[in-house]
Order: C-alpha cells, then structure tokens, then sequence
C-alpha cells in the first residue's frame, strides 16, 4: 500500500506545488495583497469577536478561528516542521514561510465562500458549510461536492487523526527512551503504546459526540493556553542563543536557493528538496487553499462573509511565520547528537529542546504534544462532521462515522510513521487540487464580496453588513436565505 501511495503522491505533488503558488499569487495580485491591507483589521476582528454573535445560529467568529487553529496548530508545527528539515534542509523553512504569506489570500477566498454559501442545518438550525457546499451551489457540481467531501472525510476523518495519535505514541516513546530497536524497554512499549491509543479513544468520544459546538467550545479553552506555553519556551530558546540567530536566518535563505531535485520527470526536476519539504509542510500545518479551514469558518455567525475570511486568514499566519518559525529555530539552534539520522519527526524537535533546556525538555515537549495533538483530533474532526452531513444527514450514519474516527484515533497509536503520513499527503493533495481549481472558478464572487467589504470600510461602517440583494450576480446561486 506504501509503494500505491507514493506512486500516485509524487505527481499529484509535482503539479500541485504550482498550482499553490500561481494561484496564490493570482488572489494577492487581484485582491491587492489583501492579506497585507487587512492584516490589522483581522486582528481587530478576532479580539472583538469572542461575543455579539447569535448562539442559536452558530458558533462566534473567535471560536470558529480557534476550530481553525486547533486542527492546524499541532503535529504539523513540531514534527512537521522537523521532517521538513531533515528532508529539505534548513532552506525548507524559507519556503514554508512563502507558501504561508502567498496563501494567506487562498484562505480568505475559501473562507469567505464557505460562508456565503453555508446553510442552515434543517435539524438543529445551526449554520454549516464548507466547499462541498461552494462547489455544489456556486459551480452546480454536486458530484465534485461529493468527491471533495470523500476525500476530505478520509484526509481529516480517518488519515490525519492517524498522524496525531502515532504523534502522540512517538513523543512517549522518545521521553521514555526506547527509540531504538535494541533498546531493553521495546517489549514493554509494545504493550503501551496499545494503552495510550485506548486512553486516546476515551478522551476523545465525549467531546466529538457533542458535535462542532462541543469541540469549538473545548478549543477556546486549550488552544490559546498551549499555544502560548509553547512560544514562550521557543522564546526562551531563541534569547538563549540570540548571537546565533542572525547566521541560522542565513543559513535559511542561502539553502533555500541550492539546488537538489526533490525528484525525477519534468516538474519534479524543476523542484527543490527545500521547496518540496517546506510546501508539502507549510501546507500540512496552515491548511491554506486546502479547503479545511472553511468547514469552521462557515460554522460562525458574522455579519459579512469577509469577516471570517480574514480571521481565518491570520490563522495561517499564525501557525506558520509564529509557530512554526518557533519550532525551526529551536532544531537549527541546537547542536544535534549523533544518531539524530534515526530519529523521525517529534522525536527530532525533542532531541533539539533536549539539548537547549536539559532532559525536562523532552517531558515537556511529549506532555505538549499530547495535548497539541489532542486539540487537533477533536478540530479535525469538526471538519469531518460537515461533509458527512453534506453527504448524509443522519444520526445514525454519523454516530457510526463517530465510532469509525475512533477506530483510526487507536490506529495510528500502533502504525508505523511514514505510511500514517504519507496517506495524509495523498489525501490532502486531492483536497487542494479539487478545491483550487474551485476556488479560481468562483474567484468573480470572492472579488465582489472583497470590493463590497472594503468599500464598506473606506465609508467608514464600523462592522460591514453583507446584503445579498445589492449582488443580483450571486442570488441566482446562493441557495440559502441567510443573507438575504
């Protein structure tokens, strides 16, 4: 099944890198590098956005961005960003934080989509939506709604709560030093790691069979806490050695540009082994253009689509130029050890932390993991919900569907690494493909909406209202009466 995989990974990946980046820049250039020009607006937006929203209706605009932040910050920031490095070498971090800043604006465009496509769910009366719903109603497919919402029901359902429970198992393993397979406690993990994963499975079933309210709720609580933990201890690593920062930021920019084909054919020679590991990664953690971060950002109650746009856009910016530079530095400051060769993923980040702060680092980092990983199984699993009511709104098919997201939790506890991830690049890819060549599709409504949101606030509107009856172009499309 791993041969399949990478088959088919290397040119869905070949050709996607691209398409990432022509089409990021084709929203900055036509938006006016509107990730820049509302970049303190979407500040603004999230520190006033924890209340004023109507309960009955959805989510607040605050929560949905902490759904958002939950599934993105987490394994892809510290061990992602570590095989990014491995792989790609330092000068995959330059490219992380390039396909970051260039994808900001896909993720205001899908954002603001997904809510002006939402719906209202005819059972609790709760908005949902997400691309499945802008592809089904903007660009009438619904058999390509339904191909996205599969593959996304895999990719964030099944693969990627494989990836945060085998991150979580990898972590232990590390902290309690059985990383090699010739070391005495092997026997015994083997028989642990099947604990952790039920112990996973029964933290996790209370909160997902709650629904998106329960785990937007769970998210406000933990991600802004951990989130800053982690940062003030990448802080404290990056003071410590501030002489060396100005020569790793160096060494960023000088290896992003020398040269390694990351592989073989036309496209794949023309790609770096930087550019690969840090668009493959950057992608992973800020989700940008991969049409997850919309199934929250639709759940939110707000009173202009753009509104979340932009607050999902600073959570891309966020999880990649804040938390992921944090990670970075604390591996290409640290003097690695000799049988860093054998170490994979997390398990890198904490030899590196190890190294700076002493052996309580590695505990620390595994308890943080824990509840990094923890956080972004339950935000995935928000995702997932919707497309399985796009597909079937019923309560026993997702009670079954909850059961099955379990099943993969307690999975990926016991897997071997490289398969759990390299499904979740084959899953992940077909996302982005399909829901970048819908995003370019229905790019005349993400301008309209820009243009209307911005005009709004040159006229001096202290929160922009959309009123779908001064747009006769969308109301022929929008099926809901939501906006209107």
């Amino acid at each position: 099944m791993h041969c399949v995989v990478n088959t088919i990974n290397t040119p869905l990946w070949d050709i996607l890198i691209w398409m990432l980046i022509a089409i990021g820049l084709f929203f900055t250039l036509i938006s006016g590098f509107a990730q820049f020009r509302l970049f303190g607006r979407s500040v603004k937006t999230m520190l006033t956005s924890r209340s004023g929203h109507n309960a009955d209706d959805g989510i607040s605009a605050f929560q949905a961005f902490v759904t958002g932040l939950a599934s993105r910050v987490g394994v892809g920031n510290v061990a992602g960003v570590a095989i990014a490095i491995s792989l790609g070498g330092a000068g995959a971090v330059f490219w992380m934080w390039l396909i970051a800043l260039i994808g900001m604006c896909s993720a205001l465009a899908e954002s603001s989509l997904a809510q002006l496509f939402k719906i209202r769910d005819p059972l609790t009366g709760r908005f949902r939506g997400g691309p499945a719903y802008y592809i089904e109603q903007g660009l009438g497919q619904k058999w390509l709604g339904v191909v996205f919402a599969i593959a996304l029901i895999v990719c964030f359902g099944f693969v990627y709560q494989s990836i945060q429970s085998n991150t979580i198992t990898q972590s232990l393993q590390s902290a309690m030093g059985c990383v090699s397979e010739n070391d005495a406690c092997q026997g015994d993990w083997q028989i642990y790691k099947h604990v952790v994963g039920a112990m996973l499975v029964i933290l996790t079933a209370p909160i997902i069979f709650g629904g998106i309210q329960r785990v937007s709720k769970i998210a406000e609580m933990i991600v802004p806490f951990m989130a800053m933990i982690y940062l003030a201890v990448a802080a404290f690593v990056i003071v410590l050695n501030i002489t060396e920062v100005p020569a790793v930021i160096g060494l960023i920019f000088t290896k992003a540009f020398t040269f390694e084909a990351a592989g073989g054919g036309l496209f794949g020679s023309m790609v770096s082994a930087a550019m690969m590991q840090g668009i493959k990664r950057g992608l992973y953690s800020n989700e940008a253009g991969q049409g997850s971060a919309p199934n929250a950002a639709a759940a939110a109650s707000v009173k202009h689509p753009v509104e979340q746009g932009t607050i999902q856009m600073l959570g891309v910016f966020v999880d990649t130029l804040i938390v992921c530079s944090c990670t970075a530095f604390v591996i290409l400051l640290a003097t690695m050890p000799e049988n860093a060769g054998d170490l994979t993923g997390v398990q890198l980040t904490q030899a590196a932390l190890e190294q700076h702060v002493g052996g309580w680092g590695q505990y620390f980092l595994a308890g943080l993991l824990f509840v990094f990983a923890f956080s972004t199984i339950i935000g995935n699993y928000a995702y997932a919900e919707s497309n399985m009511q796009f597909l079937k709104n019923n309560e026993i098919v997702l009670t079954l569907f909850r059961v099955l997201v379990l099943a993969f939790v307690y999975f990926g506890a016991v897997t071997k690494v490289a398969v759990v991830w390299d499904m979740g690049d084959l899953t992940m890819g077909t996302m982005a493909f399909i829901n970048l060549i819908a995003i370019v599709l229905l790019s005349k409504y993400v301008f309209a909406l820009v243009k209307d949101y911005q005009s709004q606030i040159r006229a001096g509107v202290a929160e922009p209202e959309f009123k779908l009856e001064n747009h006769p172009q969308m109301q022929a499309k929008v099926k809901s009466d939501i906006w209107r």
